[in-house]
């Protein structure tokens, strides 16, 4: 049986060791492990990899609380309780009670489903070995009903960290991993024309100008990220900005205009206020 071929989409930019990783971790029936720079597509990659290979998407965006068991199943005591005390029949059936976590449903998908589990770092560090076994076996066993759920079809599985924690090696040995490095000026300048087709090139090349030169400044504390700059270019499009406004010719002009949608906090941007003060001192001399 030929394995599925992951190829980028219309809408997402893959890059060639991108879609390496993807097809490597298919054929080893691997999860995928993604990391990489907050804004570099690694949520919607998951997204983007079942539109092309027509598959179903399940998604489980781990939070602080998160608990391995609620991607299985949760058992509602409370409404089973609430339900008794009203004399309500479908008390009889536990099964009533068990809501599904996204494992479960990805594992009961007729078809072969793409699962992913967004953000995996944010969890309690025990949390990844506690779906080892899961992952492994492909199945998992429920208390209330004294069941045995199998996956009827392994899934695509795509986990992304954004390094918040370091996984645990037993978890990272089952991993295929891959980092997704930020977009060099040549691959940005691709993603911004699957956004924008129509934007003027003296335009575009200004603003990839001006973005990197903001995320290349010393001393940023968050450096802008494609979705970022996506942002910028859609206000510099709705204000018609012309090319020449984002030009660094001006030393008193060294924070971009509409700066909102790039830097993020107040330290970023006293930086930038203080470096457009130095040029001005300097250009007074």
């Amino acid at each position: 049986m030929n394995q599925p071929r992951f190829a980028g989409t219309d809408s997402y930019v893959a890059t060639p060791d991108l879609m390496m990783a993807v097809n490597a971790a298919v054929t080893l029936a691997r999860p995928l492990l993604i990391k990489g720079e907050p804004g570099t597509g690694k949520t919607q990659l998951a997204a983007e990899i079942a539109r092309s290979l027509s598959r179903p998407l399940f998604e489980w965006h781990i939070k602080s609380t998160s608990k391995a068991l609620q991607g299985l199943y949760e058992y509602d005591a409370v409404s089973r309780l609430r339900d008794s005390q009203l004399g309500e029949e479908k008390v009889r059936d536990v099964r009533n009670y068990i809501i599904k976590g996204s494992l479960w449903e990805a594992f009961d998908s007729a078809v072969q489903p793409v699962l992913l589990i967004d953000e995996i770092d944010k969890a309690d560090i025990e949390f990844p070995n506690d779906l080892l076994r899961e992952l492994d076996r492909m199945e998992f066993f429920v208390h209330e009903t004294r069941e045995v759920v199998k996956a009827r079809h392994r899934p695509i599985i795509l986990i992304t960290s954004n390094n918040e924690k370091e996984l645990p090696d037993a978890f990272l040995r089952r991993c295929f991993f891959h980092y997704i490095r930020f977009p060099d000026a040549a691959t940005m300048e691709k993603i911004v024309r699957v956004h924008y087709p129509g934007l003027k090139k003296d335009l575009l090349a200004e603003a990839l100008k001006s973005f990197f030169d903001v995320r290349d400044t010393p001393g940023l504390r968050k450096k802008p990220s494609t979705s970022e700059l996506l942002d910028w270019i859609k206000l510099l499009v709705a204000e018609d900005i012309p090319p020449e406004v984002l030009r660094g010719d001006d030393p008193k002009k060294v924070i971009p205009v509409l700066h909102g949608a790039l830097l993020k906090n107040e330290q970023d941007v006293h930086l930038f206020e203080q470096l457009a003060f130095l040029n001005r001192r300097t250009g007074r001399q």
